[in-house]
């Protein structure tokens, strides 16, 4: 069951879900908006000539940082980019969250989560985003503008383990900034 606009502030007040900085302009019927944070990761396609899921990424990727919020980013036509948001979220063990698209982004062509758009119950981050512009013009993206929303879910049950338990390997927990991949973490070789 999603989360109402009402059922929102409720959870919020009862430290059930988190929004930090909490700005209730932007709360929605039943979602609240996120705002694009400053930092962006792209891939050095010059640097590597496949990328392999049992391989770490990072290396191969540089970190763009936008100083101010005049600074922008631009998406070039069927380029990919990581960004991160600006708002730091997360959801206790009773519920989920998923992160969308904002429709008016949608009809320039940006797709803002690739596949990945479900935070898990007991996690709390500033999200990493997967963005992709499908249409056939660049596309600028400016620190703090509106880039996606986020739908609560109650859970029938509180989850029995939560994201961050040391037994699942979450990899994603309590992040701050924008983050690569970490499939390689999945394969038996590589993990420690």
């Amino acid at each position: 069951m999603y989360l109402s606009d009402v059922d929102i502030k409720a959870a919020l007040s009862a430290g059930e879900i988190i929004i930090e900085n909490f700005d209730p302009a932007r709360l929605q019927p039943a979602s609240y908006d996120v705002l694009l944070g400053n930092e962006f990761l792209v891939f050095d396609k010059h640097k590597v000539e496949i990328i392999d899921p049992k391989q770490p990424v990072a290396e191969y990727m540089t970190k763009i940082t936008l100083e101010n919020e005049n600074d922008y980013f631009v998406l070039h036509p069927g380029e990919f980019a990581l960004a991160v948001t600006d708002d730091f979220f997360g959801v206790g063990p009773q519920y989920c969250l998923n992160i969308m698209g904002k429709s008016s982004l949608a009809r320039l062509g940006l797709i803002i989560h690739t596949t990945a758009g479900f935070v898990d119950p007991g996690n709390k981050l500033k999200a990493t985003l997967e963005l992709f512009n499908t249409n056939s013009m660049p596309i600028k993206l400016y620190p703090k503008m509106k880039i996606a929303q986020i739908a609560f879910c109650q859970l029938k049950s509180p989850a029995e383990k939560q994201y961050g338990d040391p037994s699942l390997g979450s990899k994603y927990f309590n992040n701050f900034s924008v983050q690569a991949s970490k499939m390689a973490e999945n394969f038996p070789d590589n993990q420690e």
